[in-house]
């Protein structure tokens, strides 16, 4: 079940970013950091537990991020990240944003979503102003990718169609 992530999770999602940071496939998020995003934050909850999360971060009128997804490694290829982005990119276009950006180690999944890959440097400035507190600034090795959203993206992403139909 996906649901908004609560105070009471923060510490759950911490665990798993941090397990995932520490293998140096996601970047690490202090607690505090969770706190203050709480409401970004969206978890996959399997009985009981929080075994996955994803955050969406507005970052201006038309931009958001997706961040900070990690799934447990033994609930991995049972499609909780693809569900947990699907979330994220419903709640996008909710807000009436129309493009959503990752920085990822792992753009191949992302690709699959329908987002194509991008240079970094056509991201506004603003994106980079939180990468100044980075552990990797300046030396970044994430990749950019970017999907434009529409309602037939969307309405296409929820009844599960095959999102090679949806691109150009």
């Amino acid at each position: 079940m996906i649901r908004r992530a609560k105070v009471g999770d923060a510490k759950y999602i911490y665990e798993l970013l941090t397990e995932f940071a520490k293998r140096g496939i996601l970047l690490p998020r202090s607690l505090n950091s969770i706190y203050e995003n709480i409401r970004d934050f969206w978890v996959y909850e399997k009985d009981g537990k929080v075994v996955g999360c994803v955050a969406l971060h507005v970052m201006w009128e038309d931009l958001a991020e997706i961040r900070s997804l990690a799934v447990k490694e033994e609930y991995q290829k049972e499609g909780i990240g693809r569900e947990l982005v699907i979330r994220a990119l419903e709640d996008a276009w909710e807000l009436g944003i129309k493009k959503v950006f990752s920085l990822t180690y792992v753009k191949e999944f992302f690709k699959k979503l329908g987002f194509k890959e991008i240079d970094k440097s056509v991201l506004p400035h603003k994106v980079w102003g939180e990468c100044i507190n980075c552990v990797k600034f300046p030396n970044c090795d994430e990749e950019a990718v970017l999907v434009e959203l529409s309602e037939e993206y969307i309405k296409k992403l929820k009844e599960g169609e095959k999102i090679s139909s949806l691109l150009p």
